[in-house]
């Protein structure tokens, strides 16, 4: 999934929903036509940062899950969190760390809006946060657009793709937003679903995501069911991620 996020570093089910699709209260969605998964084409791709061990060890601060459900940081240095319900693997979360030193589209935005390179961190301030949620709308609004393209070219007419307007939400305890996209089959049924979370702690970007998407290997989930259920979850264990800010 990660693979969405590199083309915006280098870049509601509402009416759209057919009548007989099964309604996903939480928010968004979109998957790939049956021959292939749609690959995004990075505008650039800049790599996130390179880790000895998966960052969910040091970041993860609430593992909030359903009844008998297990929230932990997958084994390896992946930057992946394993959902489970006793022992059996459902779905995961990616997280991208992307630094803003290789980050020049970001620091271009953060520039836009008064915040020059080296601009210590000020949460806290009415005016700041406004300054770095128009640049992470920015931000998801060149992602929107790429993923647009890419899913029209991709599903023709069979599929109904639609983004949804960015939520401002806490991530980490920083400003954020919340961001996502549909892709409906025509003959009703939800075809992909994707939900993120994005922030910036004044050094980096950090990309929270997971997914109903069949197609894709990591950072998604097999069941839609199972994907509705943990969206909330996912909400609080974004919110309460432990970042690097200070």
């Amino acid at each position: 999934m990660l693979r969405l996020y590199h083309l915006l570093i280098g870049a509601t089910l509402v009416a759209l929903i057919p009548v007989g699709v099964k309604f996903i209260p939480p928010l968004f969605s979109a998957n790939n036509p049956p021959q292939k998964n749609p690959v995004v084409q990075p505008l650039n791709k800049p790599s996130p940062n390179e880790t000895q061990e998966n960052i969910w060890q040091k970041v993860l601060a609430n593992k909030s899950a359903p009844n008998n459900w297990q929230v932990v940081p997958c084994k390896g240095n992946t930057p992946l969190l394993c959902v489970s319900d006793q022992g059996k693997l459902l779905g995961t979360v990616e997280i991208g760390v992307y630094p803003l030193a290789k980050n020049p589209d970001f620091q271009k935005k953060l520039e836009a809006v008064g915040i020059p390179p080296g601009s210590k961190v000020d949460s806290q301030n009415p005016q700041y946060q406004t300054q770095i949620l128009t640049a992470l709308k920015a931000w998801v609004t060149d992602y929107y657009s790429a993923i647009s393209k890419d899913r029209q070219a991709t599903y023709k007419n069979e599929i109904i793709f639609s983004s949804h307007p960015p939520q401002t939400v806490t991530v980490g305890k920083l400003p954020g937003i919340r961001y996502g996209f549909v892709g409906i089959k025509r003959q009703g049924g939800v075809q992909e679903q994707h939900i993120s979370h994005v922030t910036f702690d004044g050094t980096a970007l950090y990309v929270i995501s997971s997914a109903y998407d069949p197609a894709s290997a990591t950072g998604k989930f097999d069941k839609l069911d199972d994907w509705a259920i943990f969206q909330p979850y996912l909400y609080a264990i974004a919110a309460d991620l432990n970042l690097t800010h200070k």
